[in-house]
């Protein structure tokens, strides 16, 4: 392994076979787990519009967490790095995916709503820029091929 590569693992089941496989459309379920080793297993479906179910985990929900992870840890590295105290972090994102004609489809954007509440008052306009430092070292941001906005809420004080 070079110097630094990281290596990421895990394993995708389809638990959704109802008796016929994929005879026809609506035949199977989209019914999945995620397992990684140590971890507990994540239970993942479609998208419900896609005939998934709405109690599981839909693979555009986890790139969205994903993001707003990511952006998150990023964030609080930049912060540590600039010297800002953040008391408390929430981020409300939201993501939009396009279908096109032929049934494939891509998320166009995602907008990461970040509420921040950083230790000293003098901090609140620093910690607003350097949300596009945090995008610069976001792994999964820098990963994707569509923007990834930032419409973020910094206020001083109390968590």
């Amino acid at each position: 392994m070079a110097l630094g590569e990281h290596h990421y693992a895990l394993t995708v089941r389809w638990t959704g076979n109802l008796g016929n496989g994929t005879s026809s459309y609506r035949d199977y379920s989209r019914d999945h787990d995620i397992e990684i080793p140590g971890l507990p297993v994540l239970q993942g479906s479609a998208d419900p519009t896609f005939h998934g179910d709405r109690s599981r985990y839909n693979p555009e929900q986890l790139l969205l967490a994903a993001l707003a992870q990511c952006h998150m840890l990023s964030f609080l590295h930049v912060a540590v790095r600039h010297g800002v105290v953040v008391l408390s972090y929430e981020d409300n994102a939201t993501g939009m995916m396009r279908l096109n004609r032929d049934g494939s489809g891509q998320f166009e954007t995602v907008t990461l709503r970040p509420q921040v509440t950083v230790a000293d008052p003098g901090h609140v306009a620093l910690a607003e820029q350097m949300h596009h430092e945090a995008n610069q070292v976001c792994f999964i941001a820098r990963s994707v091929n569509f923007p990834v906005l930032h419409a973020p809420v910094t206020t001083a004080g109390s968590p």
